[in-house]
């Protein structure tokens, strides 16, 4: 008989003669000549209470229905008599299918965050964890649904690379050499690379995505990207995963509308979809998730430039742990005081400084600022970054010179420029972090399956 997930049967405006649920104990309680199991099969946070009688043929397997133990159930869908949910199933036959022992480590509630990373093979179980990876797929599906929606062509971009999109080096090597960088043949030649030249995981996916914008006008990328940045912060992990929409004939005005149209999108999708998750996040994880949330849907981001931006952090009086000045990056600080303190709101800062900003990035008319822009919302800070890149070859040329960039390794992406030019735009924005904002998780390692940080690759 094919099983029904836990989260029809909740919902089910009838009962049902033969249903079959299969799912793993969360709880068993036993009494004179029955037993309660809770039980739960991940489709859904609320688990199904299943009453066992006594005078089953195999009730004795109810002895081995340990916590954590895997079950099957074939029996009849009823309404309930205890208070909390409208339907309990009325056992017929129980099977184990599979033994818990008494060591099983999510046996007691209360486990802590930093425990739980430590099993991130059972963390799934736990209502945390399985709230939060069901909202990640959901969030998945809405990322396509938002693109495919607006004619967006859905692009693979390559994992290894020869280029370094953002120019600080920071990149993990691809390599088929032992450590030492010798060996193969014996006699201590070194070995050749496998690809003919120095090649590293991506750390974005954007200057192959230029190449289909400027042939397939608007596309877009979703895929696993890498930094090897030491760094152990909350919002940083050497595995992500990243959105990055490349438009052509598309100015830095519609990259912004576009990315904050976006935001407001996969938030107000969360909102309709996921409400049980949401509730679970806003009574357990942050008490104003909901609200915030509500508040990003359905207002108009504030716009201003970074000059305007320095000026009102100069002016706020605030004590920041990062000084504040022109030319330099906003901090994390910088931005949640923005959309925190002054807006109360998200927040499009535009028109950074070109010394701080990477190679691509077109030159404004001023000579000393480029096409920049980053989406900074409230709890989380920036979410998105992108820019208009720099379609002019001569333009290109002299910022890949500035930034020491090896003009002869880039050929392709100078060859874009050449032939068919337009103006194009485009933005990343990390799935992780727009998690963190829509669940109030404040860590990283908290929305990813299995985090990647330094020091750490256990699963």
């Amino acid at each position: 008989m094919q099983a029904t997930l836990i989260k029809y049967l909740l919902a089910s405006d009838a009962p049902v003669d033969e249903v079959c649920v299969q799912g793993w104990v969360r709880t068993r309680r036993d009494a004179k000549t029955f037993s309660f199991l809770e039980i739960n099969d991940g489709s859904c946070l609320e688990n199904l209470q299943v009453i066992v009688d006594a005078t089953l043929a195999d009730f004795e397997q109810v002895e081995k229905a340990n916590t954590g133990a895997a079950i099957q159930i074939l029996g009849k869908l009823a309404p309930s008599q205890g208070r909390g949910q409208a339907w309990e199933v009325v056992a017929r036959s129980l099977a184990i299918i599979g033994e818990a022992g008494p060591n099983y480590p999510l046996q007691k509630k209360g486990h802590s965050l930093e425990f739980l990373r430590g099993i991130a093979h059972l963390r799934p179980r736990s209502n945390l964890f399985g709230c939060v990876f069901r909202v990640r797929s959901r969030l998945a599906y809405a990322i396509h649904r938002f693109f495919q929606e607006r004619d967006f062509l859905y692009v693979h971009t390559p994992i290894i690379t020869a280029s370094d999109c953002e120019g600080a080096g920071e990149m993990f090597r691809v390599t088929t050499q032992p450590p030492t960088g010798r060996g193969g043949n014996g006699e201590g030649e070194p070995l050749k690379e496998f690809f003919g030249k120095p090649t590293y995981l991506t750390v974005s996916g954007q200057l192959e995505g230029e190449i289909f914008a400027t042939a397939l006008k608007n596309i877009y990328t979703f895929g696993p990207t890498f930094r090897a940045e030491n760094s152990n912060t909350s919002r940083h992990a050497s595995e992500f995963w990243m959105i990055e929409p490349e438009m052509a004939f598309c100015h830095l005005m519609g990259c912004m509308d576009l990315a904050e149209s976006f935001v407001r999108y996969l938030v107000r999708d969360t909102l309709e979809t996921c409400g049980t998750e949401l509730k679970f996040f806003n009574r357990f994880v942050d008490r104003g998730l909901i609200p915030r949330l509500e508040s990003i849907a359905s207002r108009s981001f504030t716009r201003l430039n970074y000059g305007e931006a320095v000026k009102l952090l100069l002016a706020s009086g605030k004590a920041f742990q990062y000084p504040v000045e022109f030319g330099s990056n906003l901090q994390a600080e910088h931005e949640r005081y923005l959309t925190e303190v002054h807006f109360e709101g998200p927040v499009t800062v535009y028109n950074y400084p070109r010394e701080i900003k990477p190679f691509y990035m077109r030159l404004n008319d001023d000579g000393k600022t480029v096409g920049a822009m980053d989406v900074l919302v409230p709890g989380i800070g920036e979410i998105v970054g992108g820019s208009q890149r720099e379609e002019r070859a001569e333009f290109l040329d002299r910022n890949m010179d500035r930034h020491g960039i090896e003009k002869e390794e880039y050929w392709w992406y100078r060859d874009l420029r050449l032939y068919g030019t337009v103006p194009h735009s485009g933005f990343g924005l990390g799935f992780e972090r727009m998690l963190m904002l829509v669940t109030g998780v404040s860590n990283i390692r908290d929305v990813i399956p299995f985090a990647r940080t330094p020091g750490s690759a256990e699963f």
